[in-house]
Order: structure tokens, then C-alpha cells, then sequence
């Protein structure tokens, strides 16, 4: 899911540039725009703007282009990803992994053009494990949802060997 340097706050939105400052993910792999807003440790909201030059829709369908409901997933993942970033404390290098995904449910087409909100609520948080619930809209109308788990640890430095 990613890593960075975090930063205390809620309530705030986050730019592009600092979306891009907190996750690993580029282009085309970075599906969150911006964060319309967030409390520290609880939700986040974020947004993703969903043009007809993302390269999946060259085969995904030519005819009838329709986002893939895992880029869809992704982009919750990497909601939840900067909440939890975000809410980490200061100093460090928190590495965040997507462990578990359940229930994931896809409730209308997301089609070019469309704006995705992505909200993301902490359900439950027992360090190293978070769960969160995602849902993504598409005006008030829902288009997805799922329950996620992810583990956020320490970055381990390069060429480092874990135990097993």
C-alpha cells in the first residue's frame, strides 16, 4: 500500500503533490487524486477523478469502457493507505501492506468522466493491524464496497534480512 514521512491533523485536505509526497504509487498506478478531508486514526475522504485516458481503458472494454472493480478496490486501498499514513506518529518510516480484503461488493458501472469519492472509516485498530470499511461513490450513488485489513509496520532497510 506505501510509505513516507507522516504528519499529525485532521480536517485538513491534502493536494496532488502531497497525496504523491506520502504514497510509492505513480502514474499510472496512483489512484487518489486528492483528500477533501480526514480525522487522524478515524476517516478520510478522497477523491479520484476518472478519465478516459487511464491507459486500462484501451482493453477494458474498447467498446464500453468501464474501470476494473480492483483498480476500484486499489483506490480505497490507497485511501486507507494515507489515513493511516497520516494518522502514524511523527518520525519513522511507516510501511503499509494491504493483508485482507472481504466482502467486496460492485454496485454500478465507473465509467469515464465519473468522479469516484472514496471514503474510508477505521472499524477496528490493533496495532500492527487496521480494518477498515471503503466505500466508493460515484455522486450519492454507491459503486463499491468493501472491508479491508492492512498491517503497518517499520520500513526495513535495504538489504536488510528478516527473520523467518
Amino acid at each position: 500500500m506505501g510509505t513516507m514521512e507522516t504528519g499529525g491533523g485532521a480536517g485538513q485536505s491534502l493536494t496532488h503533490d502531497e497525496v504523491r509526497a506520502l504514497l510509492p504509487h505513480r502514474y499510472p498506478f496512483l489512484l487518489v487524486d486528492r483528500v477533501k478531508e480526514w480525522e487522524t486514526g478515524q476517516r478520510l475522504v478522497a477523491i479520484k477523478n476518472v478519465t478516459i485516458n487511464e491507459p486500462f481503458f484501451e482493453g477494458h472494454f474498447p467498446e464500453r469502457p468501464i474501470m476494473p472493480g480492483v483498480l476500484i478496490l486499489e483506490a480505497l486501498a490507497q485511501a486507507g493507505c494515507v489515513l493511516s499514513l497520516k494518522s502514524a506518529p511523527a518520525g519513522g518510516r511507516p510501511m503499509v501492506y494491504l493483508t485482507g480484503v472481504d466482502g467486496a461488493k460492485f454496485r454500478k458501472p465507473v465509467v469515464p468522466g465519473d468522479q469516484l469519492r472514496l471514503e474510508v472509516v477505521v472499524l477496528k485498530k490493533r496495532p500492527p493491524f487496521w480494518k477498515m470499511q471503503g466505500k466508493a461513490y460515484v455522486e450519492s450513488d454507491m459503486v463499491c464496497e468493501v472491508e479491508m485489513t492492512a498491517m503497518v509496520t517499520e520500513e526495513q532497510a535495504e538489504g536488510v534480512k528478516r527473520s523467518p
